[in-house]
C-alpha cells in the first residue's frame, strides 16, 4: 500500500513557476514508476509527465514538454514537477500517481495509486 500527498499548488500569473512536491508512504517507494496527471474542470484527467523508478528515463506529454521538470528523491521518498512558463490551460488539479510494473506509462488505468491532488490556476 501506498499512500501519497500532493503539494505546492497555488495561484500564479501566465509565465511564473510553481513547483509541486508528492510525499509518498511505505518502504518501497524506489520501485515504483511515479507520474503526474491533470484534471480540469469538465475534461478528462491527463497525462503531464512520468519517471521510472531510478529517474533515468522520463517521458513528458507534449503540451509540457520543454517547460516541465519531473523528478525523484528516492532517500526522501518524494517526487517533483517543476513547472516554468506557465499557462492559463496549464490550470487544473494535478495528481500525483505511483505504478507498480516497470514501463512508463500515460495511461491512467495503468497507476494504481493515487493522490488526493493539488490545485494549480494560471491567471492571464
Amino acid at each position: 500500500q501506498v499512500q501519497l500527498v500532493e503539494s505546492g499548488g497555488g495561484l500564479v500569473q501566465a509565465g511564473g513557476s510553481l513547483r509541486l512536491s508528492c510525499v509518498a508512504s511505505g518502504r518501497t517507494f524506489s520501485s515504483y514508476v511515479m507520474g503526474w496527471f491533470r484534471q480540469a474542470p469538465g475534461k478528462e484527467r491527463e497525462f503531464v509527465a512520468a519517471i521510472s523508478w531510478n529517474g533515468a528515463s522520463t517521458y513528458y506529454a507534449d503540451s509540457v514538454k520543454g517547460r516541465f521538470t519531473i523528478s525523484r528523491d528516492n532517500a526522501k521518498n518524494t517526487v517533483h514537477l517543476q513547472m516554468n512558463s506557465l499557462k492559463p490551460e496549464d490550470t487544473a488539479v494535478y495528481y500525483c500517481a505511483a505504478r507498480s510494473t516497470i514501463g512508463l506509462s500515460s495511461s491512467p488505468k495503468d497507476y494504481k495509486y493515487w493522490g488526493q491532488g493539488t490545485q494549480v490556476t494560471v491567471s492571464s
